[in-house]
């Protein structure tokens, strides 16, 4: 399994937002939207404030892999199911990384419904092999 490298983690784990793509079922990207990352350990963690309902948490299920973009990295990507066993640290790096944006936006992203919707996000070693290019602005 690949892993991200120390750089990556750090310019990734630090940035404030993430862009994250989808792969589609025909091999194109969806529109990338912006949401939250967290970093715990050696790490990339996701979440979907709304739960497994959400529009892009769907697509990441549809084929699990996808493109991501973040503090100057640009990486294809595979969405792993995380451990649930991780979900109090992951919380706690949510509070600890969000806090200054107040209680009721990282409630959100501790609450139940987004802790079922934590994706771990894994380097790919090879690139996708996406019908269109980046889909990033």
């Amino acid at each position: 399994m690949t892993t991200w490298t120390r750089d990556e983690l750090s310019k990734v784990g630090t940035a404030e937002e993430l862009e994250i793509a989808p792969l589609r079922r025909d091999g194109t990207l969806r529109n990338p939207v912006t949401i939250w990352v967290v970093r715990v350990g050696d790490d990339l963690y996701v979440r979907s404030a709304y739960g497994r309902s959400s529009k892009w948490f769907r697509g990441v299920q549809a084929r699990h892999e996808g493109r991501i973009r973040a503090g100057g990295v640009e990486k294809d990507v595979t969405f792993l199911k995380a451990d649930p066993h991780l979900n109090d640290e992951i919380d706690a790096a949510y509070r600890g990384k969000y806090r200054r944006h107040g209680a009721r936006y990282v409630n959100m992203m501790v609450s139940a419904e987004a802790r079922s919707a934590t994706i771990k996000l894994s380097p790919r070693n090879t690139p996708l092999r996406s019908k269109t290019g980046s889909n990033f602005g």
